[in-house]
């Protein structure tokens, strides 16, 4: 069996989590011992990620041409609410466009439970599997190399306390609770990673990042080693998000075994426990207690067992495993 990862478009959300998952799925299957292939006719199976307006068109080709089609459901309407300007209007339009892009598919593959209940609640009359994006843990993996490089990057004083996040710019991904965390805690650097398309980003938001506070950096999109790095040289990884299909930079993050704080939304709720892999919060003054009590270093062994029963979740995650379960799912489609 031959497997085409379908990349048109990919320039366009090379930056996103999409774009990291495209990259996943190519190392996942050859981890696993999949034949993965660039040339169209040679493919058994054509595995498409994006919701462009070529990528249904494609689909469709490929099943006229008997080949089998995995569509991974990356977005729903849930998490394409309160991002961009005028996303909250289109939203309803949305949904019926991805609906018409999944249904393309021979199966559908989305990465967790919550988001495979979403589709199927839109009526989705496919098989729906969910299946995690996966993380490189042989990438992502802390080491005081990594620690030190990060620090020196950014003329971070060895002693500094430092907090991290990472996402577009957006009010989904909690920014604004980012902002107000870090007024809260004024004797903490806290970096951003990740930026947008400027001009679709609301007034609101560029205020709030405009007027941010003299602790807060904003890196901007940094690629991979960079954010590895930060994972390794800082103190805590806080994930602001109010709604994710999975979140692969919190993968990334307990494969590197940062502390680790995410908010308190039903994503997470059958894989990541609060006090064993993670905290949890739900507004900023959460947040800050959370971010206080692991500052402090008075929870050192507490933290050190969240950090390794993170990692050992991420290994769960890993290319090889998901690779494998990947695997069977094309298979099945060739009883």
């Amino acid at each position: 069996m031959k497997v085409y990862i379908y990349k048109g478009g990919q320039s366009l959300v090379a930056k996103s989590g999409v774009g990291s998952a495209i990259r996943h799925q190519e190392k996942m299957l050859r981890a696993a011992g999949v034949t993965v292939t660039d040339v169209w006719k040679e493919a058994d199976v054509v595995q498409i990620n994006t919701v462009l307006p070529d990528s249904p068109l494609v689909a469709r080709r490929a099943r006229r041409q008997g080949k089998k089609v995995v569509y991974y459901g990356h977005s729903t309407m849930e998490d394409f609410k309160n991002s961009f300007i005028g996303s909250n209007l289109a939203a309803p339009l949305f949904k019926k466009w991805i609906c018409h892009c999944y249904r393309q598919g021979d199966v559908v593959i989305t990465p967790t439970e919550y988001s495979r209940e979403l589709l199927r609640n839109y009526g989705l009359y496919r098989k729906i599997y969910a299946l995690t994006n996966g993380v490189d843990t042989e990438f992502f993996h802390k080491t005081e190399q990594a620690s030190g490089q990060f620090r020196v990057l950014f003329h971070i004083p060895v002693d500094k306390k430092v907090v991290i996040s990472a996402g577009h710019l957006i009010q989904r991904k909690g920014i604004l609770d980012f902002l107000e965390t870090a007024r809260r805690m004024p004797d903490v650097l806290f970096l951003w990673f990740g930026g947008g398309n400027h001009a679709l980003i609301p007034k609101e938001i560029k205020k709030a990042v405009a007027e941010k506070p003299e602790n807060v950096i904003f890196a901007g999109f940094m690629p991979p080693v960079i954010l590895r790095d930060a994972y390794c040289g800082a103190d805590a990884f806080a994930f602001f998000s109010y709604e994710e299909t999975e979140g692969i930079v919190v993968l990334e993050a307990l494969s590197c075994e940062i502390p680790v704080i995410v908010r308190d939304i039903p994503v997470y709720e059958k894989w990541l426990e609060d006090g064993v892999q993670v905290r949890k919060a739900t507004d900023p003054f959460s947040y800050e207690q959370a971010l206080r009590e692991i500052l402090s270093g008075e929870q050192e062994e507490e933290i050190r067992c969240r950090t390794q029963a993170g990692r050992v979740l991420a290994e769960e995650h890993s290319m090889r495993a998901t690779g494998e379960k990947l695997y069977q799912i094309q298979q099945s489609l060739y009883p």
